[in-house]
């Protein structure tokens, strides 16, 4: 436990046998709960997971591959229907540092936040340490979030190092999170549609020659096709919500303001009016 709360780590993979047992190894001892979705791995990835002995490991497991949102949406919906008061991604291929982990973890024990994402773009070294397609790709996925979302704050809409509280998770219909590559994308169009507090904090990019799972049609269709889903939802709630009379000029004012962004390594952020 930390600070009286309840962790529990997600650990989602497929196929990452030569990795999981690092990324396992590596999460703090204040962590109650290790949550491994299996994603239909064809390789030793669960075996060498529990070859660890670690007793806070619980193996979750597709049958068939289903991609790294249904991965994440199972074991977060697992870890709050157990008892945790925080649940934290750590994917399978040891790619979080888990010296981050009290800094992702601050704003939402302390409560200024319901949902932490760890920002790579910020930290003084990104360049150098993440790929080049990478860093500019994420760039240029975060830029369109902050505009379909309305998240002015957003910096790096792609990481997938978060903390999320039960406060907001037990409101969360996991069932219809995006099940690929997109889910954080989709889920903060579910947190934005909540209400939810978001913010980010500056984690440091790992980066091991691993192979990446991203494809041109990724890219190209896949996170297009959920930003434009989740833009369209954010027109429908907000005509639903605003009165037909509403005041333009407060409206604005007020968007102005829930988009400024403290100028600390925590960025406080809440969808824009």
């Amino acid at each position: 436990m930390l600070r009286g709360c309840r962790i529990a780590t997600v650990v989602p993979a497929r196929n990452e046998e030569r990795l999981v047992g690092d990324a396992i190894a590596s999460v703090p001892a204040f962590v109650d709960d290790v949550v491994l979705v299996d994603d239909g791995s064809t390789d030793a990835t669960v075996e060498r997971a529990l070859a660890l002995g670690d007793v806070r490991v619980r193996v979750l497991a597709h049958p068939r591959s289903r991609g790294v949102g249904a991965a994440i949406a199972t074991g977060c919906a697992d870890a709050f229907a157990r008892g945790a008061d925080v649940a934290v991604v750590m994917a399978g291929d040891a790619q979080m540092d888990p010296a981050d982990l009290p800094a992702l973890l601050g704003p939402v024990l302390e409560g200024r936040a319901d949902y932490v994402k760890g920002n790579r773009l910020r930290h003084p070294g990104a360049r150098k340490l993440m790929p080049v397609q990478r860093y500019v790709g994420n760039h240029v996925f975060s830029a369109l979030t902050r505009v379909a979302l309305g998240l002015d704050g957003l910096g790096d809409s792609q990481c997938g190092y978060t903390a999320m509280h039960r406060g907001v998770g037990t409101r969360i219909d996991w069932s219809r999170l995006w099940p690929g590559y997109g889910y954080p994308n989709d889920l903060l169009a579910h947190l934005v549609s909540l209400g939810a507090r978001v913010a980010e904090v500056v984690v440091r990019p790992v980066y091991a020659g691993e192979r990446s799972g991203v494809r041109v049609r990724h890219a190209l269709v896949t996170v297009p096709f959920v930003l434009a889903r989740a833009f369209a939802t954010r027109v429908r709630t907000t005509s639903r919500l605003a009165p037909p009379d509403a005041p333009v000029v407060a409206a604005r004012a007020r968007a102005a303001e829930s988009r400024r962004i403290d100028p600390v390594d925590v960025v406080a952020m809440s969808p824009a009016e």
